[in-house]
């Protein structure tokens, strides 16, 4: 979109007639215009005119470039292009997840004059305790959220790369929603542990009489999706001879049905998810190359739990409102502060789980620390004991004999999970040399991710 060669007037005349919401500034961040879109969404009853941009939307005293933010207008001002990024803006609805888009407007001379900024709510995500939807505020919160925002509206392939628990299932929801195929289904593919026979009738679908047990035609998740999204989750657990059909598919984009003969053409956007290391399992062959680049047009890293602490207060108040129901509860600062100090290698999944935990254990109306707890042990003597709360030092309990080798796998879990930091001060605490512990964790996280020896 063009606005060039209009004179002020003009121009808040055209953008008037824009359903987003529009601003003008000049070249010293002050706010010359606003359409009737921005005073309904942002204007919170307070004239904007002749304030600076920073000053509305921030409520920084200088440029967002001089208080640690991105400015799109001085990124702008230099490349003499649009630009665009996320921003948390004040609204009459709080802080919001703003995407913001500025152009620099040219006069008759060539020269920028003036900057239209265009501004969208990221809607499917939320800087405050929300009941649902992805939450955060943080740096490497925005930055993903950023990417999801740049490729929604394309129908690129999405490949989400992140640790288990993060979320992604969610994000990957919130890119379906923000993309131009919203009115359609999303659909949800669960490709680990599917066999060959599993995965084809289930994307594929089949004819009556296909096998044994096919008493009518069935629509396959490919079919279903059609209009909207396909996301396969832990697509890396695809073995090699099931990653051949989804290759076809994608190349193609036509199918058929188990025991049909009519080719039919898929319509879906795709997106993918998987915990494992990909890359890695491209140079070990186990997935193919050619598929990978099929589905990692546009990779997003979904960021771990330890890479967003300072979210951890927010997602617990957030998941908290969505375990609790109806019940009065609230975290006290000491619980809070026992979360915020907290490692998670099972991120906000484990997470989740000592909330909805310390909802059953409390009797009051808040939630103390002593309710944090890691989970439930027996002792030998068949007794039911609480182990200690999340932030502390916690029992090792084996309630059976076990083999000797299981009992050190436990052990290391337990001590991996529960001490972060000096590795060096860890292995003499546990009377190992520095590589024997790390080769031990290392098998141990081999063995976690299924691709341990025998």
């Amino acid at each position: 979109m063009t606005f060039a060669n209009k004179s002020l007037p003009e121009l808040l005349s055209f953008l008037d007639g824009l359903a987003e919401p529009r601003i003008v500034m000049d070249v010293d961040y002050r706010i010359v215009a606003a359409n009737q879109a921005y005073a309904r969404e942002f204007g919170q009853g307070r004239p904007v005119i002749g304030r600076h941009c920073y000053e509305v939307s921030h409520r920084f005293t200088v440029p967002c470039d001089q208080a640690g933010e991105s400015c799109p207008l001085r990124k702008s001002q230099e490349s003499g292009q649009m630009q665009r990024v996320l921003h948390l803006h004040h609204t009459p609805r709080g802080e919001e997840h703003v995407d913001v888009e500025t152009t620099p407007v040219r006069n008759q001379q060539g020269e920028v004059s003036y900057f239209v900024e265009t501004l969208r709510v990221v809607k499917q995500a939320s800087s405050r305790p929300a009941a649902e939807g992805l939450v955060g505020r943080s740096a490497a919160f925005k930055h993903m959220l950023s990417l999801v925002m740049r490729v929604a509206p394309t129908d690129a392939a999405v490949l989400l790369l992140g640790e288990t628990g993060t979320g992604k299932e969610l994000v990957a929801r919130l890119t379906h929603e923000a993309g131009r195929r919203s009115d359609g289904p999303f659909v949800v593919v669960d490709c680990s542990g599917l066999t060959e026979t599993l995965f084809e009738s289930e994307l594929f679908g089949y004819e009556k009489g296909a096998f044994t047990g096919a008493t009518h035609r069935k629509i396959g998740l490919v079919e279903s999706a059609s209009g909207g999204t396909l996301f396969l989750d832990e697509v890396g657990d695809i073995p090699l001879p099931l990653q051949v059909k989804l290759l076809r598919l994608l190349e193609t984009g036509t199918y058929r049905r188990v025991g049909g003969i009519e080719t039919l053409r898929s319509d879906f956007r795709l997106l993918t998810a998987t915990h494992r290391d990909i890359h890695g399992m491209v140079e070990a062959e186990t997935f193919r190359r050619d598929l990978y680049h099929r589905i990692g047009t546009f990779p997003i890293h979904i960021p771990s739990l330890a890479q967003r602490r300072e979210d951890v207060s927010l997602l617990a108040d957030s998941l908290l409102k969505r375990v609790v129901g109806s019940r009065q509860l609230r975290l006290s600062n000491a619980a809070i502060a026992t979360l915020e100090a907290r490692a998670y290698p099972g991120n906000i999944r484990e997470l989740r789980n000592l909330i909805e935990r310390a909802t059953i254990l409390a009797d009051g109306d808040e939630i103390a620390p002593t309710h944090l707890v890691t989970g439930l042990a027996q002792t030998p003597d068949g007794e039911v004991i609480l182990d200690a709360p999340a932030a502390t030092k916690s029992a090792f309990v084996v309630n059976e004999p076990i083999d000797l080798t299981e009992l050190e796998m436990r052990y290391l879990r337990w001590v991996d999970e529960r001490f972060s930091g000096d590795r060096t001060a860890l292995a003499g605490k546990i009377g190992v040399g520095k590589r024997t512990l790390y080769r031990k964790l290392g098998a141990l996280r081999g063995v976690r991710e299924g691709v341990g020896t025998e």
